[in-house]
């Protein structure tokens, strides 16, 4: 394979969910496919003869690290003109009265690629190399998103969003059946995967029940058949909080992931959002399915109704992904939400209510490091997508960051001292290149 470019500098990368392995200056070997040719070590041979044969080198100035393209692998597009609005709203006062009246505006057009060039251009900015977007009702309006992604080097994965229900769904703002919800999936399906003949990288249609209480059972079936047929990711929300986790148990006497399960909705191409009232039997069955969940701390603390365990969910060995749930989340950086996932998890451990004694108030065990919470953002993100992505490794795609951080006075310098400053410290201005596929988008 032909090099195309080499990127000199030192990085990080997630090894595990308690190791981030420190590359010290490293030749990043990118070759023409915008793959991770090689990663070469200064004690290699040849490390000089790959800087001089290479057509363009790269080199990272002092205090400028590599790291990967973060994956929010949850996030509503339409919604990002609500970023930050109604947060203190009921879920479901806030999906009626903000959300559903936003997305019924994205059958214009114009106004959809003005929101989304938008939205794609921000993420890019902010190092999310790939995002895992919930789209609208309408799929000319999401093949305009997949549209915007192209043309701003974002790679992701967007879904067609399916809600027929007419007890819970506005008359304004749904499918006008079953059957028509899953034939609108499939047309959206195969008009994205013609426009990727087009398109510098390809963008994946997702299969998307927006949640329980959106959607009949027909539905959600006809849905699981149709990821079945095309072999697609599976995208929805489970047991995102007391209301939605009820919903399931009173109409179907089951949980969330018992239907889901059921309708063929659950397996290793799924990536369920939230999931703060999962139980141990739900995390079974997850690890089963090798089933994904998407953690969105910020959004979490509005409308999840509880802290997601993270640290319980690994060590059931469930795969955990970051998301920021934009607009039920008001940022759209998951340094931010890397940052409230380490937050949240403290909170978990220490307890909230101080009328309870210190032993009895806190769930023991709880607390993630940052290196966990950039494990979510980059490694647990790639599997949850089954894209080779989210690793500084051969083999994967050269989707990268380049984030400068320079030491405050006196500051530690040893590499874990930037590591943790890098995650805690980085906001846009920091982020000073960003590369997908190999190409630079920032």
């Amino acid at each position: 394979m032909t090099i195309k470019k080499v990127i000199k500098g030192s990085g990080y990368t997630a090894v595990n969910p308690d190791e981030v392995q420190f590359l010290e200056n490293i030749l990043v070997v990118i070759n023409q496919a915008g793959k991770i040719e090689r990663i070469v070590t200064p004690n290699e041979a040849d490390y000089d003869d790959v800087l001089t044969a290479a057509p363009e080198v790269i080199e990272l100035a002092p205090h400028q690290y590599l790291l990967p393209g973060f994956i929010d692998t949850h996030i509503h597009a339409p919604q990002w003109p609500n970023a930050g609005l109604a947060l203190d709203r009921p879920l479901y006062q806030w999906l009626n009265d903000y959300t559903f009246p936003l997305e019924a505006k994205y059958q214009d057009l114009d106004f959809s690629r003005a929101v989304y060039d938008d939205l794609t251009k921000t993420l890019v900015s902010l190092g999310t190399t790939t995002a895992v977007y919930f789209g609208t009702i309408y799929p000319e309006s999401n093949l305009v998103l997949a549209e915007m992604c192209d043309k701003n080097g974002q790679r992701s994965l967007i879904g067609q969003v399916s809600m027929d229900d007419p007890e819970l769904n506005p008359e304004y703002y749904r499918d006008e059946s079953a059957a028509a919800s899953v034939a609108k999936a499939e047309t959206f399906i195969k008009k994205l995967l013609a426009k990727n003949q087009e398109f510098t990288i390809p963008q994946t249609p997702v299969i998307t029940p927006r949640f329980l209480p959106s959607c009949t059972l027909p539905a959600l079936k006809g849905l699981g058949q149709l990821a079945k047929q095309y072999q697609l990711p599976i995208q929805s929300h489970c047991s995102e909080s007391d209301w939605e986790n009820n919903y399931a148990l009173e109409k179907y006497g089951k949980r969330d992931t018992t239907v889901l399960a059921e309708a063929g909705l659950l397996n290793e191409h799924s990536i369920m959002a939230h999931g703060t009232l999962l139980n141990d039997e739900d995390f079974s069955k997850y690890q089963k399915a090798q089933a994904s969940i998407a953690h969105c701390p910020i959004s979490n603390v509005y409308f999840g109704d509880g802290i997601l365990p993270v640290k319980r969910i690994l060590q059931h060995q469930v795969n955990v992904g970051l998301g920021t749930d934009i607009s039920g989340g008001y940022s759209p950086s998951l340094y931010d939400n890397m940052k409230q996932t380490i937050l949240s998890s403290q909170q978990l451990q220490s307890g909230v209510d101080t009328r309870i004694a210190t032993e009895k108030r806190g769930v023991a065990n709880s607390r993630v490091s940052a290196k966990t919470a950039f494990y979510l953002a980059t490694v647990g993100g790639a599997k949850a997508t089954n894209l080779k992505i989210g690793e500084i490794k051969p083999g994967c795609f050269a989707d990268l960051q380049v984030v400068e951080i320079k030491p405050k006075p006196y500051q530690p310098q040893s590499s874990d001292d930037n590591f943790e400053s890098l995650i805690y410290n980085t906001n846009e201005n920091n982020i000073k290149a960003v590369y997908v596929g190999g190409k630079q988008v920032k």
